[in-house]
């Protein structure tokens, strides 16, 4: 089956602005769909005026289906009896007189010409399973009503209206919906919109009540605007999205003015109780607070560490032991840099650039007591997962000493680290020297480095690759590490 992009890119010669606001309005649709009880199908134009593809297919939720199977794909072509043809010569809604039997099903069927910058640029087809036709009731009466003016807007290419909702928060139909009169009181409350607003604290009716005044006055309720919203205040005057909260619970309000031909025909308020949606957010955000709490006392306790080796180093009279308790600071200080980072922040991934620059601070610092060696960091390690973080500062570390002690000397020079992602979002990580290089048959894992052996078991964990080679073409070695792309995965 085809998507609608598909569809509309290979099938129509609509523009990229008619293409873009037939996405828009299709990601709004669910509410003509609700509303109307109906499966809705979006018939584009061909560039041949005689045939029409499905771009989109939408089934409600609060009936029966009509269309059993997927259409999208499919096309009208020459068929000058179907509504869809009629509904786009015309230019007018267009609807069966009688009950259309579709699988043996009775089905009432309108054809809505979606009409922008005096074109015609879809038919919105609307299928309504007549067998499963809800028994009549003030719901029904309501949703229908407001189904006939969704179809007037869709006709007059004013729906969808700005800002879009959002496909996983904003309330729909069957979360609640309250519908507004003209004169600003409300006509008609849905049983789940009532429920929302007990959460709040309601007593009693919310028929001939304005929402205004309920929510903020009665219920007490702070009004906060979403951001993608737009809105700055709470009104019915214009469309918005709005968290309404109180001490007793939190509810999400869409407002939409509705309007009918050139008049206003009142406004749907669309509501959905999030209050434990809330509270998880809270408790989630608590959580992460805690953790960066105790990175920072985990980052805070390695350095005093750090701080220690370093004044027993001081004391060492002995240059190897002194060697040795320098090297175990710089491994503790490259842990506690990975938790700093990861204390200021609420992801699950490091920003591994920041880590890698302290590093090379520290390493910089040493190396500048002996004049004339610089490290510096050429290139992005980008984000990576905590688990990984740890262990890749270490191997950062224990190369980079390895290059100034080893490759370079006693000589000045610089060392660069080089990393980057490849293609499938693995890392290359090249620790370059400017030094001597490595000895002529020189073999890995002949050394007996307690650096090197700490860079090949770290990197083995991660399922990486360690290999250390002579700079081609130049002085120096480089010592490269390959971390594979699902290690890296957060």
């Amino acid at each position: 089956m085809l998507s609608m992009s598909e569809v509309l890119a290979g099938r129509t010669s609509l523009s990229a602005a008619d293409q873009s606001w037939l996405a828009s309005f299709v990601r709004e649709w669910h509410l003509l769909s609700d509303t109307s009880f109906s499966d809705l199908v979006l018939w584009v134009p061909d560039a041949d005026d005689n045939v029409f593809w499905a771009a989109a297919q939408q089934r409600p939720v609060t009936g029966p289906t009509a269309l059993e199977d997927d259409v999208v794909g499919d096309d009208i072509s020459y068929e000058p009896d179907s509504l869809v043809v009629e509904a786009y010569l015309s230019r007018q809604i267009s609807e069966t007189s009688d009950n259309k039997l579709q699988a043996g099903i009775p089905v009432d069927v309108w054809a809505i010409p979606i009409i922008r910058h005096d074109e015609v640029i879809g038919i919105v087809e609307r299928h309504t399973n007549q067998m499963g036709v809800r028994a009549p009731g003030a719901m029904e009466d309501c949703y229908l009503e407001i189904a006939d003016i969704l179809s007037d807007m869709t006709w007059r290419g004013v729906y969808p209206l700005e800002p879009p909702s959002d496909s996983v928060i904003s309330p729909r139909v069957g979360d609640g919906l309250v519908y507004i009169t003209n004169a600003g009181v409300i006509s008609y409350a849905s049983p789940n919109a009532v429920s929302a607003y007990r959460r709040l604290g309601l007593v009693g009716d919310m028929f001939g009540e304005s929402i205004e005044d309920l929510t903020l006055h009665e219920l007490g309720a702070e009004i906060l605007s979403v951001a993608a919203s737009g809105a700055v205040g709470f009104t019915t005057g214009s469309p918005g999205e709005f968290d309404a909260q109180n001490p007793d619970g939190c509810i999400r309000l869409r407002v939409l003015p509705l309007s009918l031909g050139t008049h206003r025909a009142g406004v749907l308020v669309m509501c959905r109780d999030i209050t434990e949606l809330r509270e998880r957010e809270r408790e989630l955000i608590t959580k992460d607070a805690t953790i960066r709490e105790i990175h920072h006392r985990v980052k805070n306790n390695l350095q005093t560490v750090a701080a220690l080796l370093r004044l027993q180093s001081r004391r060492s009279h002995s240059q190897e032991a002194e060697n040795a308790l320098y090297d175990a600071m710089s491994r503790v200080q490259s842990i506690a840099a990975v938790h700093e980072i990861l204390s200021q922040s609420f992801d699950e991934a490091a920003d591994f650039d920041k880590v890698a620059d302290k590093i090379l601070e520290t390493v910089g610092d040493v190396a500048s007591a002996r004049g004339g060696i610089r490290a510096r960091r050429q290139g992005s390690f980008g984000l990576v997962p905590a688990k990984v973080a740890t262990s890749l500062s270490l191997v950062l570390t224990e190369l980079c000493q390895n290059a100034i002690e080893h490759g370079l000397g006693d000589e000045a020079g610089a060392v660069h680290v080089r990393p980057s992602r490849t293609a499938q979002g693995g890392l290359v990580l090249d620790v370059v020297d400017e030094g001597a290089g490595l000895p002529e048959g020189f073999v890995m894992g002949s050394t007996n480095s307690l650096g090197t052996s700490i860079v090949t078991t770290l990197v083995a964990d991660m399922g990486g690759e360690f290999t250390l080679f002579n700079n081609p073409g130049g002085p120096g070695a480089t010592s490269r590490v390959i971390v594979p792309a699902e290690t890296l995965r957060v």
